[in-house]
């Protein structure tokens, strides 16, 4: 994905071009939308490495175009970056929970937007010998070379993040990961999240799971777990 250009979506032109010239100096190639329905037909022409996705669009919202986007199999697994102004825990709940990888809020710092989209970037890379093994807990296997989760063989769509979090969890079954060791190992250190936010992702994961969902345990108090 390091390739392909960052579609950057946002209605007002000085937004886009403050987003476009930070990017570019920082090695990107940019390509832009300024409502909903361009962004779409922008994302299935050009297939960008990611889309950085402002919320308040004329026609389709930001909400509609990052659920349509994750519906369509050309663009399931693109990067999602919401910028937005709209920062309240609601809105930031609902933004992860149709498959953002991340939320940044306007105002911003363009330095900390660019550093944002490189570490959702870097998350794309090919892992590590030792951490590209299948795991498998029963049925349940998971392949982190193909990202692909299968369950008796038939495939369990996830969203990016829902993937990293059960990767991170199932690595090491029977570790406790409090909420923070979870945010640092999917968004890195520093990331602001909440864990309102952590739990949602959970609660998603072990309904996708099915009987398998039991085996991410909560530990009171502190975190999860997975059970082996």
């Amino acid at each position: 994905m390091a390739n392909r250009p960052i579609l950057v979506v946002d209605d007002e032109e000085d937004i886009r071009e403050l987003v476009r010239y930070n990017l570019e100096r920082a090695g990107y190639d940019c390509i832009c939308a300024e409502s909903g329905t361009e962004a779409l037909e922008q994302a299935r022409k050009e297939t960008p490495g990611l889309v950085l996705l402002d919320l308040m669009l004329p026609g389709l919202d930001g909400f509609e175009v990052c659920a349509m986007l994750r519906k369509d199999r050309s663009t399931e697994r693109t990067p999602i970056v919401i910028l937005s102004a709209r920062g309240s825990e609601r809105d930031i709940v609902r933004g992860l929970e149709l498959g953002a990888d991340d939320y940044v809020t306007k105002p911003f710092s363009p330095k900390v937007l660019v550093a944002r989209v490189g570490a959702v970037l870097r998350r794309q890379a090919p892992e590590g010998a030792g951490e590209s093994a299948p795991v498998r807990a029963g049925d349940l296997v998971l392949r982190p070379d193909q990202r692909e989760v299968t369950l008796d063989g038939v495939p369990v769509e996830l969203t990016r993040s829902e993937f990293d979090l059960l990767a991170l969890l199932a690595r090491r079954p029977g570790r406790v990961f409090t909420r923070a060791q979870v945010v640092d190992a999917m968004h890195g250190p520093g990331y602001p999240v909440t864990d309102r936010s952590v739990d949602v992702h959970v609660v998603s994961l072990r309904k996708k799971l099915g009987a398998h969902g039991e085996r991410i345990e909560t530990v009171r108090g502190v975190g999860y777990r997975f059970r082996e």
